[in-house]
């Protein structure tokens, strides 16, 4: 899943990207709303949080200008905690609202579930043949027990699992699992498929060749 985090605090920016890197997001960064408009229209992005006060360009005026053309869900962080200012960004097309200072493990909660619902899933556990998925808890079991994954070999099966019966592209597989700092021609997203299928089993997710995978 590839996230894009816009807030002009450069401190609180870089904490919030290392936050979720930990979590197996891919994460890009803006230092403005402008900047931020500009990468989201690019629509590569599961979910975006949002800072309310930046400079040049607010909070506010970025989801006015992606909506109602772009429908990523959006997380929008504010100091403000008035009625009105809540009112104002959901009725905005804001999906989330989350008041600083906050926990960090609500806002990690947060951004799971509404990559979940954004993709028509309302329950966190999620079946696939013998497998157990439990997005809340980021697990994947069998019968009971933890099948170990890395962090980003569990993002590229949740994204396959989200987008059960779908043929998944190579390209956008990349687009969404790998952030703008790292190279989109390497072999990751091979070598983690394989270790996918090596780990969970050889025939959990399907090879279309020439379009992409499949989870079934």
């Amino acid at each position: 899943m590839r996230l894009l985090v816009v807030e002009d605090d450069a401190a609180l920016r870089r904490s919030l990207a290392a936050l979720l890197r930990e979590e197996g997001f891919a994460v890009d960064e803006a230092e403005d709303g402008e900047v931020g408009l500009a990468k989201a229209r690019d629509g590569l992005y599961d979910a975006i949080v949002l800072d309310v006060m930046m400079p040049r360009m607010n909070g506010w005026q970025v989801l006015d200008a992606l909506r109602p053309k772009y429908t990523t869900p959006v997380l929008m962080l504010t100091a403000r905690d008035t009625v009105p200012d809540r009112v104002r960004g959901l009725d905005g097309g804001a999906d989330d609202y989350l008041i600083k200072p906050f926990d960090a493990d609500e806002l990690v909660s947060r951004v799971k579930a509404l990559i979940r619902r954004s993709a028509g899933r309302a329950s966190s556990r999620i079946e696939v043949a013998d497998l157990v998925i439990d997005i809340s808890r980021r697990i994947v079991s069998r019968h009971g027990e933890e099948v170990p994954l890395t962090a980003r070999e569990y993002i590229l099966f949740e994204y396959l699992v989200l987008h059960r019966g779908e043929v998944v592209s190579r390209t956008r597989l990349y687009d969404r699992l790998f952030d703008e700092t790292e190279d989109s021609f390497s072999n990751l997203l091979d070598v983690h498929v394989s270790n996918l299928r090596r780990k969970l089993g050889a025939s959990v997710i399907a090879t279309r060749r020439g379009h992409g995978y499949l989870v079934e």
